[in-house]
This record gives C-alpha cells, structure tokens and sequence, in this order.
C-alpha cells in the first residue's frame, strides 16, 4: 500500500499544481484581460480542446490500462506503446490538418489570432505520452516535469502580459507550456522501453477498444467544455468569463479526487488481471471513504466561502461567481463518488459499455438542461446543467454495481460526512455574516470549518474504531497496546 501512498501524493500534486498554478494568475488577468477576453479565451480554448479529443481518443484511460497490464513483460511494454502511439500520431496529423480547415473557413474573423494560437495545444497532444508514465506508475516524474513547467508559465504571465490587447500573448504562454511539458517526458521514455517498429496488425487491435472508452469521453466532454461553446454562442463572453472563472475554483477539489481514481486505475486494473478480488474491494472500501471524507469537506466548505472569496479574489466585476461557485460545488459530491466505482471498477472490470452508457446518460441531460436555461439564465443556466449531468452519471453507476458492492455501506458511511459537512457549511456562513468581507474574515471561516469538520470526523472515526486512526493514536501514546 505503502507505493500506493506516494503515487496518490504524487498525482495529488500533479493535479493540484494543475489547478492553483493558473489560480494564481487569475486574479491578476480577471483584472487586466477581463471577463470577456477570459471568455474569448475559454471559448477558443474549448474548440481547440474538441479537436485535441480526437488525437488522444480514450487513451488516458485505455493506454493507462493497457500499459499497466503489460508492464512486468518489458518486451510487451514496448511493443504495446509504440503500437499504441502509432495510432495516436496518425491522428494527431488527420486533426490538426482538419483544424487548419475550420480555422482558414469558418473561425471569426475577431477570433482568428487567439484560435490560430491555439493550435499548438494540438501539437502538444500529439506528443502526450502521460499514459504511459501512469500505467507503469511513475507519477513523481510527471510532478516534477509539471511544476517546473507550470512555474515558467506563471512568472511569465505577470512579466508580459499587461493589458486587454496582451490576450493573444497570454494563449501563447499557457499553449507553449503544455506542448513543452509533453515534450519533455519523450527524454525520460528510454529508461522504460526500446524502440520497437510497429506493425499494421498490432495497431489495428487496440484502435477498437481505445474509440470505446473515447466514447465516454466525447459525452463527458458535452457537459465538461461543450457548456463553455454553448455559452459563448447562445449567450455572450462575458457569462462564459463567469462560468470560467467559478469552474477554476471546483476544479481544484475535482482534482484531488481525479488524483486518486488516476493511481488506483493501473493498480486496480493489475489486480483484475490476476484475479486478486480481495484485495481489489479492500482497496475499494478505503478509496471509497476516504473520497467521500474528502468531497462532503470541499464540497461545503468552498460553498460556504464563495460569497466572500469571489469579489475579493477575482475582483468586484466577478461578484456573481460567487453564487456559481456555491452552486457548482455541489458536484463535487456526485462526481467523487462517481469516480471511485469508474476508476475503480467499471474500468478495470472492463465493464466499457455500462461506463459508456452512464456518461452518454449524463451528455444528454446536460444537452438538455443547457439548450433550455443557457439563452436566458446564461452561467446560472450551464450550472444546472453541470449539476443534473454529474447527478445522473453518479446514480446510473451506483444502479448498474448495486448487485457487485456493498453500496448500502457505502453511502451509510457518506451519510455522516455529509451532515458534518452541512453542519460546517452553516457555521462559515455565519461566521462570514458577523464579520463582513474581508480577507481576515475567509481566514477564520476556513480555520472554523476546517476545526470543526476535523474534530468530528475524528471522533466518528474513534468511534468506529477505525484501524487508521487507532494506530496513529497509539503511535503518539494516546492508548496503550
């Protein structure tokens, strides 16, 4: 359990770094580029962003997978990720081809320089070879690659980027940090494998089961970036700048649970393949909780923040996110869950298509949702959307697993999470109401909360007589052996 620990701290900080880094900056380009260049951005970035879907496919978790089972053999290994690449590259010269298509005849004029710029996120996943490195479970390289790469991009932000008119320069740096960032691990690839010549035959074995799990992809993606296009089209920049800014702060907490569904896919998926169901539902039980532990704490204490948080973050302009982001936060919850029984088990059972269709369920009520409330809510209208979209994936998994785990204990042990975590969230928004908006006023409503939801979750677990908590009880002498 013990490399299970440090990959799930590696990939924490990978996905958190991911996150905060750009949270940063934002408070300095919410006041210098605006609500609306934010939406230009977000707008181009999310086009761009469809068509990079096509070069990767469904390879963060098919390659993820497939890299893991075959990592003990390194004649398979090598032979598996060429193989795998192979195809990933043919793509990647069929898209970007097709993207110079849509930006010569159908982009905006107004929008051409900043979706021109966006091209080298293209580039960039045509060398992405993320997959590899987390199927073989080295994690700290890409920690490591990641912060040095994301720390460049940031300095360089607040070095150039001073006005409105500074937008293009700003999609420039954060595009060449990615493309540099996936470029990079290409020098580390030697230590894993050998170059071995792909072979027709071979490639044509995993396009199939990669355009599967792309599948789920596609339709997450509808209620993952299809909202920020929709809102740019249906209802204007400056909601999408909202919507933008509000989704950055849910991201991080998103984060954290994505870093644990990322660490135990390869080693859940080893487990399958050697039949050791034992130890797969041991590691499901803990994943479970501890997710669960984590999302109701996020999930009320970001809620029970935003109204103060936003106009002092992201400035005065962006008072309304404060509301989306108390809104948003909400999915925290489904999504955790949801997370743990998809990367957990429906994709290491290889159980695609109950995935497949849970994600594709989600899509459509987003599409939904968003046609109906976007043109006259605008940012309020994609929130709904998001929250009905994760609500039903969550409970579409939890119907199709409910015969193959104990989700009964599962959710009783949610249940006392979330009346801690309701409980929390009552005591920051009173805290927040006595003392007014002010930076000091967030430190408290943070330490409060926090206190507050760590006592009684401690005490619950010393209750239950949780066998992690006893231990680290006896470790500082609070029982006797």
């Amino acid at each position: 359990m013990s490399s299970v620990k440090k990959n799930f701290a590696y990939n924490s900080a990978y996905q958190i770094l991911i996150m905060i880094l750009p949270l940063m900056t934002a408070p300095y380009i919410a006041r210098v580029i605006g609500a609306e260049g934010i939406g230009i951005y977000s707008f181009t970035y999310s086009i761009a962003f469809y068509f990079s879907m096509f070069i990767i496919l469904g390879l963060n978790n098919y390659g993820n997978r497939s890299i893991a089972m075959v990592r003990d053999d390194p004649e398979k290994l090598s032979k598996t990720f060429w193989n795998i690449y192979a195809t990933q590259f043919m793509m990647a010269v069929l898209v970007i081809a097709f993207y110079c298509i849509y930006l010569f005849c159908f982009v905006n004029p107004a929008y051409f320089t900043i979706t021109a710029i966006q091209a080298i996120f293209l580039l960039a996943y045509a060398f992405d070879i993320n997959w590899f490195f987390f199927g073989v479970e080295q994690f700290k390289l890409t920690v490591t690659r990641n912060a040095i790469i994301k720390l460049i991009t940031v300095v360089c932000t607040f070095i150039f980027v001073k006005s409105s008119e500074d937008l293009w320069l700003y999609t420039l740096i954060l595009a060449l940090g990615m493309f540099f960032s996936n470029l990079i691990l290409w020098l580390f690839l030697k230590r894993y494998i050998y170059f071995s010549k792909p072979e027709w035959k071979e490639m044509k074995s995993h396009i199939k089961p990669n355009l599967v799990l792309f599948i789920p992809v596609i339709a997450i993606s509808l209620y993952k970036v299809m909202d920020k296009i929709m809102l740019g089209a249906m209802s204007s920049m400056t909601q999408t700048g909202f919507y933008e800014n509000s989704e950055k702060i849910i991201n991080i907490p998103q984060g954290i649970i994505t870093a644990l569904g990322t660490v135990m896919l390869p080693r859940m998926s080893n487990l399958a393949a050697k039949g050791d169901k034992k130890n797969s539902q041991r590691y499901m039980n803990l994943s479970m909780e501890m997710v669960m532990l984590l999302a109701c704490a996020l999930c009320f204490g970001i809620a029970g923040i935003a109204p103060i948080f936003a106009p002092i973050f992201f400035g005065e302009a962006f008072r309304v996110c404060g509301e989306l982001i108390s809104y948003l936060a909400i999915i925290i919850l489904f999504l955790s869950w949801a997370n743990v029984i998809r990367t957990q088990y429906l994709i290491p059972q290889c159980q695609d298509r109950e995935y497949i269709a849970s994600v594709f369920l989600g899509a459509v009520v987003n599409l939904i949702i968003n046609l109906t409330l976007i043109p006259k809510y605008g940012a309020f209208g994609a929130v709904v959307g998001t929250i009905f979209a994760e609500a039903a994936v969550a409970l579409y998994q939890t119907v199709i697993v409910r015969k193959e785990l104990p989700i009964g204990k599962y959710f009783v042990n949610s249940i006392y999470f979330l009346f801690i975590g309701i409980a929390m969230f009552g005591i920051i928004r009173f805290i927040g109401v006595k003392l007014g908006e002010s930076i000091f006023t967030i430190c408290i409503e943070i330490i409060a909360g926090g206190a507050f939801y760590l006592i009684c979750t401690f005490v619950y677990f010393i209750k239950r007589k949780n066998p992690v908590v006893l231990n680290i009880l006896k470790q500082f002498k609070f029982f006797k052996n």
